[in-house]
């Protein structure tokens, strides 16, 4: 059963397996945002990005000297293990908490707290991580929401373009067919504040920014302007996806990126790694505010 959170504005729902958002509607004109997991295209809507963001090398990593698998993005993502902590009308706290069989993935003691709360037009996404353990807890976490792109019928893909309220210059990461960040990058800001979305512009998997200016961008149609911003001023990169041709757009604050083609898999050796010392807690929050 979704939870779902109402302003007099929108419709909210999110989804206690891997407390993803899963729902966010127009009131006034009933339009869906996000993407509704067609299965044939890709099943992920939202997905909650924990412990790791992007493939693990050989999908294994090393953790003080001993060797622990996981899927790509972390455990988090397809979990039936959230309980509901809090609900009210418009906001909503999950909670997901380690256990034995997490431990055998991922040896820490951690509690993941994802709180949504609904004000008017926007919706603010918390990821509150707590060390409940007596040893330095290594970490990385990160969001993924797909947005429905086109959203009209009779539109294409190719009129909608992703903005920055900053000039960039920045190249994206090239990345393996499995999935590894490469040494390599492409030139692809020039001192440039948009992003036209094309067809063809993820046939080689994600855009991966390291280097943006700007904690904000928004999807915009080049006839009815700005429909929605995402704001992620606690997140360090940025990475733009699409399924190659699927109508739709995923829009995704990180910190922390994959292994690299070259990573020796030890964990600690990742790049943009966060950690949180025993009993501790810090929380990560990124917004999704609708204007059109």
């Amino acid at each position: 059963m979704n939870y779902t959170l109402q302003s007099a504005d929108l419709t909210v729902e999110i989804n206690p397996i891997g407390m993803e958002i899963s729902s966010i509607k127009s009131k006034n004109t009933g339009l869906e945002y996000i993407w509704q997991a067609d299965p044939s295209i890709w099943n992920g809507q939202a997905p909650v990005l924990f412990p790791i963001v992007g493939a693990l090398k050989d999908g294994f990593t090393i953790i003080d000297g001993k060797r622990y698998e996981m899927p790509k993005h972390g455990f988090v993502r397809n979990s039936t293990k959230p309980k509901l902590v809090e609900e009210t009308d418009n906001s909503v706290r999950l909670r997901l908490t380690w256990d034995e069989e997490s431990l055998m993935q991922y040896p820490f003691e951690f509690q993941l707290d994802m709180v949504f709360t609904l004000v008017g037009k926007t919706l603010e996404i918390e990821h509150q991580i707590s060390n409940l353990g007596n040893k330095t807890m290594p970490y990385f976490i990160g969001a993924h929401p797909a947005f429905n792109c086109p959203l009209h019928s009779g539109e294409t893909y190719e009129e909608y373009s992703l903005e920055f309220p900053e000039l960039e210059t920045d190249a994206t990461w090239l990345i393996t067919d499995n999935g590894l960040i490469t040494d390599q990058t492409q030139p692809f800001l020039e001192n440039s504040s948009s992003i036209v979305l094309q067809k063809h512009l993820f046939d080689k998997d994600a855009l991966i920014f390291k280097h943006l200016k700007s904690r904000e961008v928004t999807l915009t149609h080049r006839n009815k302007g700005a429909i929605l911003a995402v704001k992620f001023d606690d997140f360090d990169y940025l990475g733009i996806w699409a399924k190659s041709g699927a109508p739709f757009v995923c829009i995704e604050p990180w910190l922390g990126i994959g292994d690299s083609f070259n990573s020796n898999n030890e964990f600690v050796n990742k790049e943009g790694l966060q950690k949180l010392e025993p009993q501790q807690s810090e929380t990560k929050s990124y917004s999704i505010m609708v204007i059109d």
